[in-house]
């Protein structure tokens, strides 16, 4: 297992990892509500992520997640159904969250899952054809096709002397 800590800006962007290699420095000034609900961001593929969020209190029903262009967003709105409980230590967030994701471009989100009072969101880029890597095939010289500028015009030879 492989932790590396990282600054806000790296927690909160899924899919550049070549341009996090090559920045250091955050690009935002941390906020203190920053750290709540705790999440992870895991790689489980060449082109799939996950962000996982520590949720435990909300119900799946309290919870939202809204994929925009380049970006994520998880809300939970906790309800008020505290009855006349009194509580000697209160110690289990109840707070409402918001938190958002920058995604890469072509990063689309595939699933969301709740269980155990961990919000799974599945994430996996999908380039278009047209951008995908393609081989080229690569030719002899006998096969080579010539440039138009390569090309010799064709002559026919006339008889001379012929009439």
């Amino acid at each position: 297992m492989r932790i590396a800590e990282l600054t806000p800006f790296y927690r909160s962007t899924v899919g550049f990892d070549r341009m996090l290699d090559l920045l250091g420095q955050d690009s935002r000034p941390a906020e203190p509500e920053d750290n709540f609900p705790p999440y992870d961001i895991e790689r489980i593929g060449d082109d799939r992520y996950r962000i996982t969020m520590a949720l435990a209190g909300f119900a799946p029903d309290e919870l939202s997640v809204i994929a925009e262009p380049n970006l994520l967003r998880a809300e939970g709105q906790k309800s008020d159904d505290e009855g006349d409980r009194n509580f000697l230590h209160r110690g289990i967030a109840r707070r409402g969250f918001r938190r958002q994701f920058d995604l890469a471009d072509f990063v689309k989100v595939a699933s969301a899952s709740y269980e155990n009072g961990l919000l799974s969101i599945e994430l996996e880029r999908e380039l278009p054809e047209a951008m995908k890597p393609k081989r080229i095939e690569i030719t002899t010289g006998a096969a080579r096709p010539r440039a138009e500028s390569e090309r010799r015009p064709e002559r026919r030879l006339e008889s001379v002397g012929a009439s």
